[in-house]
């Protein structure tokens, strides 16, 4: 009896050892690999990982799959994880119209965010998905911030923009489009782009012409 207690241990010592090496430690390898690749971005990754969702749903509301994925490429850089940006500005205007100290902020009420609490409105004044929409942005497509940051991220952006400026793209007014999307407004008769980045409408037009749009 003696004997066979040490023996016993061994067995189950190697046997933990085996299950770490056949089932854990590759699982932790594909884990690593599967995330390295969602962080990687660039212009190939936007056909890898958005692709397809763009080509559907452009197709749906027929628009050019073409400006999606350019503008996929300016707001990701075709990547799957990406941190969300936070707007404390915007907190700040959905607070005030909450408390009726604003009427309303673009299509946003009082109404809508009667139920909203802090973290809600955290989640509203934060950007989300491929297209990096604004949390409040799904109130007008009557949904929840989860969709817009989920598997249907691409359909319910290309659906919000063509609900809001859709109308741009389909006259191939693609700088105001471009414009719209990173100000809220067309492109200026003069001066200089209002955007973040002064070349993000000029870069926007280039990613169209890689992925093949023929101006």
């Amino acid at each position: 009896m003696k004997t066979l207690k040490p023996l016993f241990f061994l067995f189950l010592t190697l046997s933990a050892i085996t299950f770490c090496i056949v089932y854990i430690i590759p699982k932790i390898k594909n884990h690593k690999k599967y995330s390295e690749a969602d962080s990687k971005g660039g212009l190939d990754m936007v056909e890898i990982n958005y692709g397809k969702a763009i080509d559907s749903a452009a197709n749906v509301f027929e628009l050019p799959p073409e400006y999606f994925k350019a503008l996929c490429m300016l707001e990701c850089t075709g990547r799957k994880e990406f941190p969300e940006r936070f707007e404390p500005h915007v907190l700040d205007r959905l607070k005030e119209v909450k408390f009726q100290r604003l009427n309303n902020y673009e299509h946003v009420t009082p109404e809508m965010l009667s139920d909203a609490n802090e973290e809600a409105l955290k989640n509203l004044a934060s950007s989300w998905g491929p297209f990096q929409l604004m949390g409040y942005k799904c109130l007008l497509l009557d949904i929840k911030v989860r969709d817009i940051r989920g598997d249907d991220a691409v359909f319910y952006g290309v659906k919000w923009i063509e609900m809001t400026y859709g109308e741009k793209l389909k006259a191939k007014r693609f700088k105001d489009a471009f414009h719209i999307h990173n100000t809220g407004k067309p492109y200026p008769l003069s001066g200089k782009p209002l955007t973040y980045d002064p070349d993000y409408v000029n870069r926007g037009l280039a990613y169209m012409k890689h992925f093949g749009y023929k101006f």
